[in-house]
């Protein structure tokens, strides 16, 4: 009897060992998030090939193995994927978006709260054509076509109305869309399309303002090819280092946002960019 008790009373110990340990149902306990085998992981960050995920290979290459880090890149081409991956955990980090798109998307589209953690840098949105060689030679009734997303649809026009050549609404701010155009003197046709097709609508349209990253994805130099830009002092759109609430004290995410903000990396965005790509002040 002594033997048969014993035998119970081992098991029972061997399955109370098993649930503290938190088996995976991999036959190894898994490691809670600020245990030292998580902290150790590669830091999977989800980015857009241009710039960001250049940045973030010399960072990888150059600054993160002294610092004790670990990336893994995971590139992009849309905007959405990047965001809804982070959200169901695919992720630990995002770096392809500014502050006004993260408000715009997690207002409209909810799921697990997401936080800005660092500014890195601008990418100036600017008005391109392949037709004319200024934006004053807009003929009446010229089609522009601009970014479809809320945050980068206002801030396009917006563009086109530090340059003169549209007016919005008072107030309209940056969630403005062509219903908030109070003057149009150029009776100016917009055509909204997703960011990604906006180098190729150029065959098709009289001009396009087009977000930074695809244009240089697609060979345009902004600081040069660009009839108008962005202006970069007081600009909110830059873009920046993102994860989910609860997350931001990862002692390896933190670790990343200080090098994404140190001045190696300030060096090599001027040199790698000449201005078509500008250090964030903030």
């Amino acid at each position: 009897m002594r033997r048969v008790m014993g035998v119970v009373a081992a098991a029972v110990l061997a399955l109370a060992l098993a649930g503290c340990g938190g088996d995976d149902g991999s036959g190894t306990a898994a490691a809670s998030p600020g245990s030292s085998t998580a902290q150790s992981a590669p830091l999977k960050v989800g980015v857009s090939p241009v710039p960001h995920a250049e940045i973030l290979k010399f960072v990888s290459e150059k600054l993160a193995p002294a610092a004790g880090l670990k990336l893994e890149i995971v590139e992009f081409t849309d905007y959405v994927q990047p965001n809804t991956q982070l959200q169901e955990g695919q992720l630990d980090a995002n770096y392809f978006q500014h502050r006004p798109y993260l408000d715009d998307f997690q207002k409209s589209k909810g799921g697990k709260e997401m936080v800005f953690v660092q500014a890195v840098h601008l990418e100036p949105l600017g008005l391109y054509s392949k037709k004319i060689k200024s934006a004053a030679e807009l003929a009446s009734g010229a089609t522009v076509s601009l970014p479809n997303d809320a945050t980068n649809l206002g801030r396009g026009l917006k563009l086109l109305e530090d340059n003169g050549l549209i007016k919005l609404k008072p107030g309209a701010g940056t969630a403005a869309t062509e219903r908030d155009v109070a003057e149009n003197p150029k009776n100016l046709q917009f055509k909204p399309l997703e960011a990604a097709q906006l180098p190729r609508s150029l065959e098709d349209v009289d001009a396009a303002v087009i977000n930074g990253n695809y244009a240089l994805e697609a060979g345009l130099k902004p600081a040069s090819d660009a009839l108008v830009l962005e202006k970069a002092e007081g600009n909110p759109y830059a873009n920046g280092l993102v994860t989910v609430k609860g997350q931001e004290n990862d002692p390896r995410i933190k670790k990343l946002a200080e090098l994404l903000a140190g001045p190696e990396v300030k060096k090599f965005i001027e040199d790698t960019y000449q201005g078509s790509v500008i250090p964030s002040t903030t």
